[in-house]
């Protein structure tokens, strides 16, 4: 009889389970100890033996084995006579010195384990009853995390179904999992809460949450029961949310062509969580504040991140829970289809929020991400497990997204549609690939700058990679172009497939603007609105397009923004291309700057929050290269924002826009950054009035960040008001988004005491472990020396408390990217050489490789003279004034 003589040693080696036995069902069943935080388990493991072996493999982590046993169909036990459990490769290898024929068998597991804190596996977190502090539980195992809670095959494709039973929970108590329940046994202040057999899922999706709610509810047409649980008392500010999950399954069911495969949708808000949100199979877990909508305390901003989060996650039921990743190299499989089409059912919601315009903000992040060396492709080979966490980026999602975004506008939208129900009906309950979708999609890292020139009525196309440090390869892409001739009617599309291409343009020039000769006359009015040409029209498109300044090109673009022919989507891409030529030193600094004073006009909400943005790196590139010269630009940024601050005020209009108020929040910020003074006047005074009214009118939640920032950027060691009153707020305020708020911006003094003591607050029981990515996020440019001294005093305490969590990752990300010179690259080089952590290996090199290109574009760009950029920005200030 043959069977696998492998010795465990080599077992262990392997990248992937081996797959001569795999699961079927789990019957799993776990008993909490909340007081002491721990948890014992039972498991009965319906498995497949495909080839004969003495040894069985599976994932377990941080988990005691008990007891194990095999039984196969014949009923003959089997017990092992060596349980190898490997915690660093994360398995559990059963030796049996019988062979395990092929057939199916049942595996009977006992194991315990501890509820950690790391906000990963099954985890302990608290919340707050009658003032007191009180445990609860609930898991997050995606990536590879079901393994601390039970033992298990952890791998996306190895799908089985799941009965779960949760024993000795507290009556007061509410538990959640994938399924419904059916049935509870009471036992004196104790239950046991049996839950209905699953669908056939992957371990990622299991879920439980074991806590104190209220909930909100609904039952959709179909006869889905969709409830939101929140935290008592707060049961109103989860209708919105229950709402949006209403509306979102019914569109998905329609439009994939394929119903909800369970009977219920749980969405339940969790106290303490490492992310956003995660789409386990019927019982999504949410950060409070992205389920949560408050009266008082959810600006615009707020809403609209509620909204497309819960899209997202619905949609996964489909893309990732129904259809599901092969394995983590196709992650973007997941994340990509997921956030586009939650782009795609908040436009079909509220059209008025204008929301693809506000996607090409995750498409700047994306091509921004995608132009370093470090990038990776949208499909990337993982060959660990756990390494697929630092694949969590914006690649997967930002660039998944907008290439799908991409090939969806040129496609058609009926055509793609058609395609994605296919897709879905072929696949359910199974696994994919990317080549399963697109079997011609070879996808490759980085992307195309497209260089284009007009020479006669002939445009000539070039295509190079773009790359943030400036370098070239000869990387070659298949590239969708859409482009717009003098007006939207007049469009092409065509398929640029080699390195230099050339299209005809001939037809869209008026006869009467042609000499005999053949050559052009009148060159401003060849085909409309002063002859511009628009390439990426409303840039659906994942690629940079740069055109020739000696051809014009550029100016008339730049006269049909003055003019307000061009789209806010365009007037966008242009802007956005600009700031990263210029960034790449591919163009020199005052060619942004002389495009910038173009967009000194009334703007829409997209194209005034990326000239915030340009203006704020700016600001940040010449405060580094040319500090004298900072004062005046700021300026000259302040005089850029000031129409859109005059016509927009303080005070919302009655039934005002959704987009005005995104306006409102953010150029009011963008003012108070840059030192505005009657900003700062105008939000002390209304700061003040807040604190001693929660409820006054005079600071509505859309104008709050500004002042909150004019306030700590006025606080100092020697006048510390500003930190004491927003550590008040943050104390007292009681709404999860107002504490948020408040901690985006109590680390921007640009006091380096002040920092430090708020980085110290971090390390403190008053911030919950989740919450430091928005004190990170805030750090003022002034104190990066200051954080990075910070982060390498308390290596040992953060590395103790977050790693190797992703929330690792902010604390390189934020502290480390801000730098600008070789020697601080270098000085955080040799830290992380003696310091290495791998799961941050990846988001390292990317920070530093960021904190080089700035170095060379500060110190060999095209910033010209100090004389020439200061001169030109003083005459601007003077114009403008």
């Amino acid at each position: 009889m043959e069977f696998e003589e492998q010795k465990h040693e080599h077992l262990k080696e392997q990248t992937r389970l081996p797959d001569f036995a795999v699961p079927k069902r789990y019957d799993l069943t776990l008993k909490l100890d909340l007081s002491g935080c721990i948890f014992s388990g039972f498991v009965l493991i319906d498995v497949v033996i495909n080839r004969a072996t003495r040894f069985l493999v599976l994932n377990a982590l941080e988990l005691v084995i008990h007891q194990v046993y095999f039984t196969n169909i014949q009923s003959q036990k089997y017990v092992p006579s060596d349980i190898v459990v490997d915690n660093e490769t994360e398995i559990v290898v059963l030796v049996f010195d019988e062979v395990l024929n092929v057939g199916n068998g049942v595996l009977e597991i006992r194991f315990s384990g501890v509820l950690n804190e790391q906000l990963r596996g099954f985890y302990r977190c608290t919340y707050v009853d009658g003032g007191e502090k009180k445990n609860m539980a609930a898991t997050q195992f995606e990536a590879v995390d079901a393994r601390r809670c039970f033992p298990c095959w952890d791998e996306p494709a190895l799908k089985a179904t799941f009965k779960i039973t949760l024993e000795n929970i507290p009556l007061e108590l509410t538990a959640l999992s994938n399924m419904p329940i059916s049935e509870e046994k009471l036992d004196g202040h104790l239950k046991t809460v049996y839950f209905e057999e699953s669908v056939v899922m992957s371990t990622y999706l299991v879920a439980v949450v074991v806590g104190l709610y209220d909930y909100v509810k609904d039952i959709t047409d179909d006869g889905i029961m969709i409830q939101v649980y929140t935290p008592t008392g707060k049961s109103e500010k989860g209708k919105f949310a229950l709402n949006i999950a209403m509306k979102t399954l019914d569109f998905f069911e329609k439009y994939f062509s394929m119903p909800y495969p369970l009977p219920k949708l749980d969405m339940v808000s969790v106290p303490e969580f490492s992310g956003g949100a995660m789409e386990n199979y019927g019982l999504i877990t949410y950060r409070e504040t992205d389920l949560l909508q408050d009266e008082l305390h959810s600006a615009a901003a707020n809403i609209t991140r509620l909204t497309i989060v819960v899209a997202h996650e619905v949609a996964h039921h489909w893309f990732g829970n129904l259809v599901t990743m092969e394995w983590w190299t196709h992650l973007w499989l997941n994340e990509g289809f997921a956030t586009w089409v939650s782009y795609l059912v908040t436009d079909k919601l509220f059209p008025e929020w204008k929301i693809w315009n506000r996607f090409l903000q995750e498409m700047t992040s994306g091509l921004g991400m995608d132009a370093l060396e470090q990038s990776h492709p949208i499909e990337v080979e993982i060959h660990q497990a756990r390494s697929i966490l630092e694949f969590f980026d914006e690649i997967s999602y930002r660039k998944g997204s907008s290439v799908i975004r991409m090939l969806q506008d040129y496609l058609g939208d009926e055509i793609f549609q058609k395609s994605l129900g296919s897709y879905m009906k072929k696949y359910a309950f199974a696994n994919a690939k990317t080549e399963d979708l697109w079997n011609v999609l070879t996808e490759q890292k980085g992307y195309p700058v497209i260089s284009v020139e007009l020479k006669d009525r002939v445009l000539e196309f070039k295509q190079n990679q773009f790359l943030s440090s400036g370098l070239c390869s000869d990387s070659q892409w298949i590239v969708p172009i859409t482009l717009s001739l003098g007006s939207y009617n007049k469009q092409r599309k065509f398929l640029l497939q080699t390195k230099n291409e050339q299209l005809d343009i001939a037809e869209f020039f008026h006869s009467s603007d042609v000499s005999s000769s053949g050559h052009e006359q009148h060159n401003q009015e060849e085909f409309g609105n002063n002859g511009w040409i628009k390439i990426i029209v409303q840039q659906a498109g994942f690629y940079r397009v740069k055109v020739k300044y000696d051809n014009n090109l550029m100016a008339r673009l730049k006269n049909a923004i003055e003019g307000n022919y061009l789209s806010a989507a365009d007037e966008y891409g242009i802007l956005d291309d600009t700031f990263a030529f210029c960034e790449a030193c591919e163009m020199p600094f005052s060619s942004l700057l002389y495009l910038m004073e173009v967009y000194r006009k009334e703007l829409d909400y997209i194209v005034l929050s990326r000239l915030i943005d340009v203006c704020y790196s700016a600001v940040n590139i010449i405060s580094d290269a040319i500090p004298e010269l900072a004062s005046d630009l700021k300026q000259f940024c302040i005089n850029l924002l000031l129409i859109s601050a005059e016509k927009l005020g303080w005070d919302a209009a009655s039934e005002e826009s959704q987009l005005n108020a995104l306006m409102r929040e953010e150029v009011l910020m963008a003012l108070a950054s840059f030192g505005h003074p009657q900003t700062h006047e105008e939000a002390t005074k209304r700061f003040h009035a807040f604190l001693d009214d929660k409820n006054t009118s005079l600071l509505p939640v859309n104008t709050r960040k500004a002042a909150y920032t004019a306030i700590i950027r006025n606080t100092s060691a020697e006048n510390r008001e500003g930190l004491d009153w927003l550590l008040k707020l943050y104390r007292e305020v009681g709404s999860v988004q107002e504490e948020a708020r408040v901690l985006r911006f109590i680390a921007s003094s640009p006091d380096p005491i002040i920092v430090t003591e708020v980085l110290n607050l971090m390390l403190s029981d008053e911030v919950r472990r989740q919450d430091i990515v928005y004190i990170l996020s805030g750090i003022s440019w002034e104190c990066r020396a200051t954080a990075w001294s910070w982060f390498k005093e308390n290596w040992e305490r953060i590395l103790k408390t977050w790693a190797p969590e992703m929330l690792l990752t902010h604390f390189v990300r934020d502290i480390i990217a801000p730098f600008s010179s070789h020697e601080m690259a270098d000085e955080v080089k040799e830290f992380f050489a003696t310091h290495p952590v791998p799961s941050v290996d990846m988001n390292l090199r990317r920070s530093l490789e960021l904190i080089n290109s700035i170095a060379v574009a500060l110190r060999f760009g095209n910033l010209g003279s100090v004389e020439a950029l200061q001169c030109l920005v003083v005459t601007w200030v003077a114009l403008q004034h």
